[in-house]
């Protein structure tokens, strides 16, 4: 398979809940025109953010099909497909495939870890092999999996056991193992850097893509970094990552990414409803305290919002 050749801000989208918990795939159409307006290159749908564990089989197929629907190849849809039945991933893998996704990819199975590098391998390919046609990403997060094997290695087994194997989906603070990652093969295989607020740490070492949940509200704030980085206006880049650094500063004050980060495109004009138990909703008073915090750092101004 000739390996992709990923580049920009791939955003990681909630998945829309109407007020009864159900699915809101209507969302989805002007979701996906907000991103393609605003310079994102891709999705990778139901992953953490979009509260992939939270999710049946059947919901998760529904919202890739609307993705790729709403997407018209402007986007590049990557359809998470991970959990913790090889079976459940390997249909979702063949379905990704006949819908017509762009790529796959997997995190670690959390609840029976793998304990070596052999055994997530064992995992992860057969899942790939259900969609060979698809290129095939790892889904490192170890803060979530507790799987906290070292990726570098893990690319010397994919290269040799999941022909289709094409990168990982880097989310974690080890940016030693990343350089290890980018550099592994001569740099042939896509690394997304997995965090928004060290996203200028992923440009020194020469990332070309990442995937993140704040793309989704603030996507030009990254391009913005991305540009000043480019033109060696190193000053700029960091005065510009600190502003993402006091946003998430305030998401994880009001709950974490996840559920403040749907509070906050319903303010951009995107109604993503609440999240689904076990993740908590914010009262009315922590989402006005919040608004208000955002207001304070001129987060609204930056985005042309109230």
């Amino acid at each position: 398979m000739n390996l992709p050749v990923l580049k920009g801000l791939i955003a990681a989208p909630y998945t829309p809940m109407d007020k009864q918990g159900g699915l809101n795939l209507d969302t989805i159409d002007k979701y996906a025109d907000h991103l393609i307006e605003n310079g994102v290159s891709g999705v990778f749908v139901c992953g953490t953010t979009g509260e992939w564990p939270s999710l049946s089989t059947e919901e998760r197929k529904a919202v890739l099909e609307k993705w790729i629907s709403a997407a018209r190849g402007k986007l590049k849809v990557i359809s998470h497909v991970g959990g913790n039945s090889v079976y459940q991933s390997i249909e979702l893998a063949s379905h990704a495939s006949r819908a017509g996704a762009y790529a796959i990819g997997s995190l670690a199975p959390s609840f029976f870890k793998p304990g070596n590098v052999k055994e997530l391998v064992s995992f992860l390919a057969p899942v790939a092999g259900a969609a060979p046609d698809l290129p095939f990403f790892y889904y490192h997060i170890p803060s979530l999996t507790g799987v906290h094997l070292n990726v570098s290695e893990l690319m010397v087994a994919a290269r040799e056991s999941i022909p289709t194997f094409a990168g990982v989906k880097f989310t974690h603070w080890d940016l030693y193992d990343m350089q290890k990652c980018m550099a592994f093969d001569e740099g042939r295989y896509t690394i997304f850097h997995g965090f928004d607020e060290i996203l200028l740490c992923g440009l020194s070492l020469g990332i070309q893509a990442a995937v993140g949940s704040t793309y989704n509200y603030i996507p030009a704030l990254y391009l913005k970094i991305w540009d000043a980085f480019n033109r060696n206006d190193f000053i700029r880049a960091r005065e510009l990552q600190m502003i993402s650094v006091r946003i998430v500063d305030i998401l994880n004050r009001y709950g974490g990414a996840t559920a403040a980060g749907k509070v906050i495109m319903k303010y951009i004009g995107i109604d993503c409803g609440d999240c689904r138990n076990p993740l908590r909703k914010l009262t009315e008073d922590e989402k006005e305290a919040m608004k208000m915090d955002l207001k304070n750092i001129g987060f609204f101004n930056s985005i042309g919002h109230n």
